[in-house]
C-alpha cells in the first residue's frame, strides 16, 4: 500500500496561511501599517484604489531593509523581533510571526521599493503568488514602499466573497483608526481613490482622538489615569450625558497594541450603572501598560483578543478608576447641602406662620345607592360632564394617521379608569363599546378593540382572545411602507426650516457616501459640506418631532454592523431603523378608529405575526385556555 501522507508545496502552504491572516483589503492594511511603526517610521501614508481589491500603498519613512532582508521578509516564519522562544514574553513590538508578507504576496501581486540610512541605492523586488519575478537595484527614497495589487487574483472563491466597496472601505478605516489612535507620535496619511480621507499629524493624545472622530467628542470626554504595580492605564471615558444606544467608540489598548475584551467592557459599565439609561452605551478610549509576560497575544491570529495573567484584579482597578474620573469631575449626581441660597426648612424666630389645615373630604350625604330611577337620573345631570364611552364613535372628530402612517394621540378620548366612574354613573354609561348584535352581555366581540396598559391591543377572534403589541405592530406596517418607498424611489420628503448638521466620522462618512441613493428615497435631502459633515436639508414625511441628526447616526451605524454588501439588506437595514424611530411608542392612547386603522393595516402586510427582525407581533389565548382558568378546582 503506497504512502498517502505528503508534504505540501510552499505556494500552498502560504495560501492556507493567508486565509488565516489576510480575510480583506483591511488586513492588508494592518500588517503592512504595523510593520512600518515596528521600522520607527514616524510618517505613513497609505492609498487604496476600489477600497484595496485593485490595490494597496503603503509608503513610510522607517529604517527600511537591506537587499537581503527585502528577499527573506517574503519567507514564512521570517522576522526580526523573534530570536528564542523566551521572547515571546517580552515582545511590545506590532508584529512578530513573520507571516504578514509571505501571506500577502501568496494571495497578491506585490512590489516592494525599500532602501536603508547610508545605501546609495535601494532594492525592488516583485513577487506574484509567492513567485519572485524581479529583484533589481533601484533609486528609491529612506523607508520602504509596498504595493499590493489585485488581491486574491488567483484564490477566485476568496475574491469573490469579498464586499461591497463601502463595506471594505469601511474595514480599511475602522483598522486604520485603531492604528493611529495609540501612535499620536506618528503622522498618518490615507487617500481613497486620490480623495484625502485622513491627515493626521503628529499630536497629543487628546487631539488625535478629536482629529479622528470630531471635535464635538472634546466636550465630553474626561481623563483617566492610575498606576499600580500590576497595570498603569491612562486614556478617556466619555461624560454620562454622552450616551448613546448605538455608534459609540469603544476601544481598549494594551502595550500599544489595539484589543476586544467584553470582560473589561463590563468593568467600565459597571461604572455608569443608574447613571446612564439602561441600554445605552458610552465612548472610551482606554490604554494599558502591563508587563508582556503577563499577557499572551499568541491567542488569535489577528492578534486582537488578548489573554491576561490577573484578569480579575484588573478588572477591580479599571472600574475603580473609571468610578474615581466620574465622581472626581462631578459626573455623580449628589445633594449638596452647602448652597447658600437653599430654601430655608424651618421658619426664622419670630415670624408668623400660616397655620397648615389637614385635608377635608367632601362627600354626597344625600346620596343614597338604593334610591329609584327617578332620583339617580338627577345624580346623571350633576355627572354628565364625564365623557361617556358609548357615544357615538362616528360623531367624534378623530386625529388623522401621517402620511407615513405615524398616529398622533386623540385629544378627545380621554382613558377612562375606575376612579373616573362616579357612584351616580349607572352601569351601562361606564361599560366599554359594545359590537351590534351582541348577546349573553358579554363585553367585547369581534370588531371591537380594547387597549391594555397603553402596550396592548385585544380582540376577540373565533378562537379566543388576540393581544397585539401596538408598537411592534405599527413596525411591521410602516417597514412595509419604506421598503415599498425607497423600491419605487418615491419617498415623501419633507423640508426643513432650519438645516441640521451632521457629524461623521470617516469611516461612517464613507458608508453615507453609499448608501446615499438609499436615503433620498426614503425622503432624506441630505448634501455634502466636506470633511464628514452633512446638512439635513429635507426628512421623511411623517417622523416629526424625532432628531434627524440622531436618526442619520443610526441608520448609518447599523448599516456598519450589518457589514452588508447586498444592497436589498442594506435597504431593510434603514427602512428597519425608520421604522422603529417613527411607530407609536407604548403608553400612547389610541381611540377605536386608530386600533381598527392599525389592525387593518397590519393583516394587509405579507408577514403580519412577527416583525422584520422576528419579534412576535401578535398572541392569541384560545378559549379552552380561558375556560381552564375557571374550571380549576
Amino acid at each position: 500500500m503506497s504512502d498517502i501522507i505528503r508534504l505540501l508545496p510552499d505556494s500552498v502552504a502560504n495560501q492556507i496561511a493567508a486565509g488565516e491572516v489576510i480575510q480583506r483589503p483591511a488586513s492588508v492594511v494592518k500588517e503592512l501599517v504595523e510593520n512600518a511603526i515596528d521600522a520607527r517610521a514616524t510618517e505613513v501614508h497609505v492609498l487604496v484604489t476600489d477600497a484595496g481589491k485593485t490595490c494597496v500603498q503603503v509608503i513610510d519613512n522607517g529604517q527600511g531593509m537591506s537587499e537581503t532582508d527585502a528577499r527573506l521578509s517574503f519567507e514564512r516564519h521570517a522576522t526580526s523581533k523573534i530570536r528564542q522562544a523566551t521572547d515571546l514574553f517580552a515582545l511590545r513590538t506590532m508584529g512578530f510571526r513573520g507571516e504578514a508578507l509571505a501571506s500577502i504576496a501568496a494571495v497578491a501581486e506585490v512590489e516592494l521599493k525599500t532602501r536603508q540610512q547610508g545605501d546609495e541605492l535601494g532594492t525592488r523586488l516583485i513577487i506574484t503568488g509567492s513567485r519572485v519575478e524581479s529583484q533589481e537595484p533601484v533609486s528609491c527614497p529612506l523607508g520602504s514602499n509596498f504595493s499590493v495589487k489585485n488581491l486574491f487574483f488567483n484564490v477566485p472563491a476568496r475574491r469573490k466573497f469579498l464586499k461591497a466597496n463601502s463595506t471594505e472601505l469601511s474595514n480599511i478605516l475602522a483598522e486604520f483608526e485603531r492604528i493611529a489612535l495609540v501612535h499620536p507620535d506618528v503622522a498618518f496619511y490615507l487617500y481613497s481613490n486620490d480623495s484625502e480621507l485622513f491627515n493626521l499629524p503628529v499630536s497629543s493624545l487628546r487631539q488625535r482622538i478629536l482629529s479622528v472622530f470630531g471635535k464635538k467628542l472634546n466636550q465630553q470626554l474626561l481623563p483617566v489615569e492610575v498606576d499600580t504595580s500590576l497595570i498603569s492605564i491612562h486614556g478617556f471615558v466619555a461624560k454620562p450625558e454622552a450616551s448613546r444606544k448605538k455608534g459609540c467608540n469603544q476601544y481598549f489598548f494594551v502595550n500599544g497594541r489595539y484589543m476586544r475584551h467584553p470582560y473589561f467592557h463590563k468593568a467600565v459599565m459597571e461604572a455608569y450603572e443608574r447613571l446612564i439609561p439602561a441600554g445605552e452605551q458610552i465612548s472610551y478610549f482606554l490604554y494599558f501598560d502591563v508587563d508582556p509576560a503577563n499577557i499572551d497575544v499568541n491567542i488569535h491570529p489577528t492578534k486582537t483578543e488578548i489573554k491576561f495573567e490577573n484578569e480579575q484584579s484588573i478588572w477591580q482597578i479599571l472600574a475603580a478608576a473609571v468610578k474615581e474620573t466620574l465622581g472626581r469631575f462631578n459626573e455623580v449626581p449628589t445633594i449638596d447641602f452647602d448652597t447658600e441660597d437653599r430654601p430655608d426648612m424651618m421658619p426664622a424666630f419670630g415670624e408668623q406662620v400660616t397655620p397648615i389645615k389637614p385635608p377635608e373630604v367632601h362627600y354626597n350625604a344625600n346620596y343614597n345607592p338604593f334610591a329609584t330611577s327617578s332620583s339617580s337620573s338627577v345624580g346623571r345631570k350633576a355627572t354628565s360632564s364625564v365623557p361617556s364611552l358609548t357615544d357615538d364613535l362616528s360623531s367624534r372628530a378623530f386625529d388623522e394617521p401621517t402620511t407615513e402612517g405615524a398616529f398622533k394621540p386623540s385629544a378627545h378620548l380621554p382613558e377612562l379608569t375606575m376612579e373616573s366612574i362616579t357612584p351616580d354613573q349607572s352601569a351601562d354609561e361606564a361599560r366599554l363599546p359594545l359590537g351590534e348584535g351582541q348577546q349573553g352581555g358579554g363585553m367585547l366581540t369581534a370588531g371591537d378593540y380594547l387597549q391594555f396598559k397603553g402596550r396592548y391591543i385585544l380582540t376577540s377572534v373565533r378562537s379566543g382572545l388576540m393581544l397585539i403589541d401596538q408598537h411592534r405592530a405599527h413596525i411591521r406596517v410602516l417597514f412595509d411602507r419604506y421598503m415599498e418607498q425607497i423600491r419605487r424611489g418615491k419617498g415623501l420628503s419633507q423640508g426643513v426650516l432650519f438645516p441640521e448638521i451632521v457629524q461623521l466620522p470617516p469611516s461612517e462618512a464613507a458608508m453615507l457616501d453609499a448608501l446615499h441613493a438609499d436615503f433620498e428615497a426614503v425622503g432624506f435631502e441630505l448634501s455634502s459640506l466636506g470633511g464628514g459633515s452633512y446638512a439635513i436639508q429635507g426628512i421623511p414625511a411623517g417622523i416629526e418631532g424625532l432628531n434627524p441628526v440622531e436618526l442619520v447616526r443610526s441608520m448609518v451605524t447599523n448599516a456598519l454592523e450589518k457589514g452588508n454588501d447586498v444592497k436589498e439588506e442594506v435597504q431593510e437595514q434603514l427602512a428597519l431603523t425608520l421604522a422603529r424611530a417613527s411607530a407609536i411608542v407604548y403608553g400612547q392612547v389610541l381611540n377605536q378608529q386608530e386600533m381598527t386603522t392599525l389592525v387593518n393595516d397590519l393583516f394587509a402586510t405579507l408577514t403580519p405575526s412577527y416583525t422584520p427582525d422576528g419579534r412576535p407581533v401578535l398572541s392569541t389565548i384560545r378559549e379552552e385556555e380561558i375556560d381552564k382558568l375557571f374550571n380549576k378546582v
